[in-house]
């Protein structure tokens, strides 16, 4: 059985097991230090909305991890998600959690206009999921300033 739950402090250490399985894998483009990655968890576990970090479960054993956000995006006139990141580990892939979270997702925020997320040109299965569901590319560069 497939479940999905809000994160909670007492998964710090598996899901920062998964968290670090990420950002090891083609999914991401840079490396980022392990102190940013914890206190990423801090905030998706934290009383502040502005990140929301879920489980998924498959049994009672936490099989994928998500953090989602929202803000105002312009273009669209109104809220954008964006699905900052989601993995699955390998033993749980092909068996549509993937799909099925993202669905789910969409189905608890019906006011945002778009759902957005980052994916890496070589990452193909992600990006034919994503296909699958209606997502198309923007053509837009990113730049960034750390402060």
């Amino acid at each position: 059985m497939f479940t999905i739950e809000k994160m909670s402090p007492s998964m710090r250490e598996e899901v920062l097991e998964m968290v670090g399985e990420f950002y090891q894998s083609s999914a991401v483009s840079h490396p980022v230090p392990m102190e940013v990655l914890e206190r990423t968890f801090e905030a998706a576990v934290s009383e502040d909305p502005v990140l929301t970090g879920y489980v998924l479960k498959e049994e009672a054993e936490i099989v994928g991890f998500a953090y989602i956000t929202t803000f105002y995006a312009c273009e669209v006139g109104g809220k954008c998600l964006m699905l900052e990141e989601i993995h699955i580990k390998k033993k749980a892939r092909g068996k549509g959690y993937g799909t099925a979270f993202i669905k789910w997702v969409i189905g608890q925020h019906r006011d945002v206009k778009r759902v957005r997320l980052e994916v890496t040109a070589d990452n193909e299965r992600a990006i034919a999921l994503y296909k699958s569901l209606g997502f198309q590319f923007l053509d837009y560069g990113q730049m960034a300033l750390e402060l």
